[in-house]
């Protein structure tokens, strides 16, 4: 039945108040005519900072999610023994709850989510760091530590996208430790992980501001620490859209660095330039192509890692992805190529363009773009405006990863917020779907980097990563530890691999294979730490403090264990115990399998092998 012109009247405009009398119909109500002023744009920014009830995190009250419920109906395992009464019980079923749905806003698209994979954390890791490990290890230890560290993080990122597709997590991969592992390791975890990325943001910004300086050294760097502050913590307020847009366009810009930084350096090494001439393998064989023996490449063990940290950031973002069944995947996928192409090619071509005792790969300061490898090799060509061009990406580099870890860092405390495992006003959400405290929180740090112009600023910022400089390891090895386990219950259940609605292309002995090379690298750690290169010209105090720099993320992860274990009355998660139902995505997947099976008969041969790799 068509509508009256009265009906669409009514839907269109406001009811006139003074019509309603009691006992009045629809019909009889009188619709009001007059012009309404949209809000302002002030009142509409305002707005968008309130409260919004119905977007957390993780739902305020998960047992009235009918989905979690009827998982819980269907699961109560006895997760935790409880020997008396406690008010700091810690309920691990009820966080499981918590952590089954996430309600932040899925803007993040396939394109953003690759461009996160490819790109997202490439910085000063890459591209100045690399600069000292090269001097501490030589070309050949260089090349190797970073294959070695890139496949074990191949097979913890498929570890982590097998997970991610299963049972999307908003905020923070502690949950994986807590539901598979012991709920008080996911507390330890989730904290070092903050703060990892609560500390890299004034580092990153120290860093972009010492760049400038590459320049003109006598530049004030408040000036540009307050810049980029504001720029970072203006594209974080634009919510996650905001952030998956500028990490697109900061990843384009870095990769096609990286190729044409590839492309040159192959033209360099066969002397493709006015003056230059042929190189080839001259540095590895003078001065050598090892430095420091076996200490030397255990000592670029955990450079590597350091530079590939943020990788696991693809796993945080998928919870904010439309679809991240098809997205994850392909995303998956392109760390490889990354690993292969920005990493191992990139630094073989540094190995062989600069040798290790170059002077100007000690200049002090780990985040001076004058230290960088990349823009060594293009002065040593004698090319005059490249070098400025290759700093403006390192630029670009470094507020890309401060941008990442102002995204990281919040998303994290807003859910350990909502799964009491932090102050509850973390885990305030605005009406825009912003963890806006957690936001301010993370974004306040970044004022330490004020202290770019102090001479002590190394010192304070140097302990303040040693509090968390192994996060990274210790995420990568809980996440596979996670996987093995997983994998192991869902056996155990009657579940088969055709259920999952991704499986990891390394399988379960990928997760044993990536749990190994992390435990390896932790061992290397602690042996460089204790007895460094140059350990014999150093003084037992300088010993000491060296270890506890490179070393104190350790005992800060074991206190945070062992408090919150003895704090909470936890227990180690048995496989029978495991709650691998609650929250689990249902993906209708023999629809979809049957669906897909039918579009790849119809594809070429090029297009299946693209892929299988993409």
């Amino acid at each position: 039945m068509p509508l009256s012109s009265h009906d669409i009247e009514m839907n269109i405009f406001p009811i006139k108040e003074d019509s309603l009398a009691q006992g009045s119909s629809y019909t009889m109500r009188e619709p009001l005519y007059e012009e309404t002023n949209p809000p302002r744009f002030f009142d509409r920014l305002l707005d968008g900072f309130r409260r919004d009830p119905s977007q957390r995190i993780t739902p305020e009250d998960p047992l009235d999610e009918i989905h979690a419920a009827e998982a819980a109906q269907l699961h109560r395992p006895k997760l935790v023994r409880r020997v008396s009464p406690s008010p700091h019980y810690y309920d691990v079923r009820l966080a499981n709850l918590q952590t089954a749905q996430s309600h932040l806003a899925r803007k993040l698209k396939g394109r953003h989510l690759q461009m996160i994979a490819i790109g997202g954390s490439i910085g000063t890791g890459l591209f100045v760091a690399s600069g000292r490990a090269l001097e501490v290890g030589g070309p050949a230890s260089l090349l190797i530590a970073y294959f070695f560290v890139g496949c074990m993080l191949y097979c913890t990122v498929q570890a982590l996208g097998e997970l991610a597709v299963c049972f999307p997590v908003a905020g923070s991969f502690s949950a994986y430790s807590t539901r598979f592992l012991d709920p008080s390791w996911g507390f330890a975890m989730g904290w070092n992980y903050a703060l990892q990325w609560l500390v890299a943001l004034p580092l990153e910004i120290i860093a972009a501001s010492i760049t400038i300086t590459y320049w003109n050294p006598d530049l004030d760097k408040a000036i540009f620490v307050t810049i980029f502050l504001f720029a970072v913590v203006a594209i974080n307020l634009f919510g996650v859209k905001g952030y998956g847009e500028a990490e697109f366009v900061f990843a384009i810009i870095k990769v096609i660095a990286v190729i044409g930084f590839i492309l040159l350096g192959i033209v360099l090494n066969i002397g493709g330039v006015p003056g230059g001439g042929y190189i080839g393998g001259l540095y590895w064989r003078e001065p050598g192509a090892f430095h420091n023996g076996f200490k030397g490449l255990c000592s670029v063990f955990v450079t590597a890692a350091f530079a590939f940290a943020g990788t696991e950031l693809v796993g945080l973002a998928a919870a904010e992805t439309a679809n991240p069944r098809k997205s994850l995947p392909t995303a998956i996928k392109q760390v490889f190529w990354r690993i292969t192409l920005f990493y191992i090619v990139a630094l073989f071509l540094i190995g062989l363009l600069v040798p290790y005792d170059d002077p100007r790969l000690l200049i002090p300061g780990s985040a001076s773009a004058a230290a960088s490898p990349f823009v060594i090799a293009i002065e040593n060509a004698g090319i005059e405006v490249l070098p400025s061009v290759m700093n403006v990406v390192i630029l670009i580099a470094v507020l890309s990863v401060g941008n990442s870890s102002v995204f990281g860092s919040s998303r994290t405390l807003a859910a350990l917020a909502d799964q009491n495992q932090a102050p509850r006003i973390l885990s305030y959400v605005d009406r825009r779907g912003r963890p806006l405290v957690s936001i301010v929180v993370a974004s306040s740090m970044g004022f330490l980097a004020y202290l770019a112009d102090l001479n002590e600023q190394g010192v304070v910022l140097d302990w303040l990563v040693a509090i968390s400089g192994l996060s990274s390891i210790f995420t990568w090895a809980s996440i596979c530890l996670a996987h093995i386990r997983f994998r192991k219950a869902w056996a155990q259940k009657g579940h088969s691999l055709r259920e999952l609605a991704f499986k990891s292309q390394c399988g379960v002995f990928g997760s044993y294979l990536g749990f190994l090379f992390n435990l390896l690298v932790l061992i290397a750690q602690f042996w460089v730490g204790a007895w460094p290169v140059d350990w014999e010209a150093r003084t037992p105090g300088e010993l000491a403090k060296n270890f506890f720099l490179q070393y104190m993320a350790v005992p800060v992860v074991i206190i945070s264990y062992l408090g919150h274990r003895f704090w909470a009355r936890t227990s180690f998660i048995k496989t029978s115990d495991m709650d691998i139902d609650t929250g689990r995505r249902d993906f209708n997947l023999p629809i979809l399998l049957a669906q897909e099976a039918e579009d790849r008969r119809g594809w070429p041969k090029w297009k299946r092998l693209y892929k299988f790799l993409c």
